[in-house]
């Protein structure tokens, strides 16, 4: 399933694109920048985490999860 949102935080605006998955038994959110950029993001206890191979700042990724969490928790991921 697929989401967009916009956010604003520093000064920019960011539009996203959150595409819902699961990588083995992990749920995880493909996000998709304006720009091209794709960053991996999962949760894991109540903190939102990134791969290792992302550099995403931690408020934006804390930004981003927020929004995530506001999504319904109830998507289908078949």
């Amino acid at each position: 399933m697929t989401h967009q949102i916009v956010l604003s935080g520093h000064g920019t605006k960011y539009v996203l694109q959150l595409i819902a998955s699961t990588l083995k038994s992990l749920r995880v959110w493909n996000v998709r920048f304006q720009d091209g950029a794709e960053a991996v993001l999962f949760k894991c206890g109540s903190e939102w985490m990134q791969r290792n191979e992302d550099n995403l700042d931690h408020w934006l990724i804390k930004a981003i999860g927020e929004k995530i969490d506001q999504i319904n928790p109830q998507i289908s991921f078949s």
